[in-house]
């Protein structure tokens, strides 16, 4: 495969989207342990932009893209369990936006037969994300009450979907009527357009009756004190994520002062500690996908040389579910 080219997207320093090139790359050839896959589509998530800016320092310049989904076109040696012609998914390896990837194998899972390519590239980080949220960190059962924030978005779509197929009675926020009522039509139990109330910490606890069982916040720093204040006593705040920031450092006697409330900062790596972990996750996921019960919203499909639109979009939380670039 060493005469195969295709374009990759590559992050040529670190910066904001004006730092992305589009660049003619060799394929390459899978080491041992690896995959080579024709990449059908990668995700474009938060990561990356912490990535590009240096928040997470990464080295430049490199090939983006922590997600992706593709068939696999050569095995390298001590592979077991792949075969050229596999349709794969894989989260967290970088190098994804690009047309050919090599790809460690072990991060690698077989994407079923009833699950599109593009779909398992847009569930790989956010729909397993999602999937640990509501399984691990706080476990959703019947009468759970949940607030997730950014409802419309890529992990809030699934978060929704989820917690109702739990029992969980969800209270979702959004910005603006469209965005509510893409929460409201995926099962959202009370939607709050948050640009419309003064104090969304009362609007969700009027919303829910009493304060919620556990917040789901990827927003970060514009929702922190909104998602503490709406919990119960001995309620829960999951902050997975910071799409509009970073919360500054916390007084712990706050937690107290709520009412013993519980913080927990999770990421997806330590929730795929173990090779059966990720395929319980992956195989959750995609079998919803695959009976109908989990609707997966792809918001954009951007070409690798749109792919600093398609980060400004996202970045300006102008879309509305998963955005894909395309090799």
């Amino acid at each position: 495969m060493s005469d195969l080219h295709g374009p990759a997207l590559v992050v040529t320093a670190s910066g904001g989207p004006d730092v992305l090139a589009v660049e003619d790359r060799p394929a390459g050839d899978p080491g041992p342990g690896e995959l080579l896959v024709e990449v059908a589509a990668a995700g474009v998530n938060f990561i990356d932009v912490y990535q590009r800016e240096g928040v997470y320092p990464t080295p430049t310049p490199y090939v983006p893209g922590n997600e992706g989904a593709g068939t696999v076109l050569a095995v390298g040696p001590q592979v077991d369990g792949f075969a050229v012609g596999d349709r794969v998914a894989w989260p967290q390896a970088l190098g994804s936006a690009a047309a050919y990837s090599v790809q460690p194998a072990a991060s690698a899972v077989r994407v079923p037969d009833g699950v599109d390519l593009d779909v398992a590239a847009a569930v790989m980080l956010q729909g397993l994300t999602a999937h640990y949220l509501v399984t691990s960190t706080f476990p959703v059962g019947e009468g759970t009450v949940a607030l997730v924030h950014a409802a419309a978005g890529g992990v809030g779509q699934l978060l929704v979907q989820m917690c109702r197929a739990r029992g969980g009675i969800v209270v979702a926020t959004a910005g603006g009527p469209e965005k509510c009522a893409t929460a409201t039509r995926l099962g959202a139990d009370h939607v709050i357009d948050y640009r419309a109330v003064d104090d969304p910490a009362a609007a969700v606890r009027e919303a829910a009756g009493r304060g919620v069982d556990v917040a789901y916040d990827g927003v970060g720093k514009d929702t922190f004190d909104a998602s503490l204040a709406s919990l119960r006593p001995r309620g829960t705040l999951a902050l997975f994520g910071a799409a509009s920031g970073q919360v500054p450092p916390l007084e712990l006697q706050r937690l107290n002062a709520g009412g013993s409330l519980f913080l927990t900062r999770p990421s997806l790596g330590h929730h795929l500690a173990t090779r059966e972990e990720l395929e319980w996750r992956a195989r959750e996921v995609f079998a919803a996908i695959a009976d109908g019960s989990l609707e997966v919203g792809i918001g954009g499909r951007y070409a690798l040389t749109d792919a600093a639109q398609a980060y400004r979009d996202l970045e300006g939380r102008r879309t509305q579910g998963k955005l894909l670039l395309i090799p």
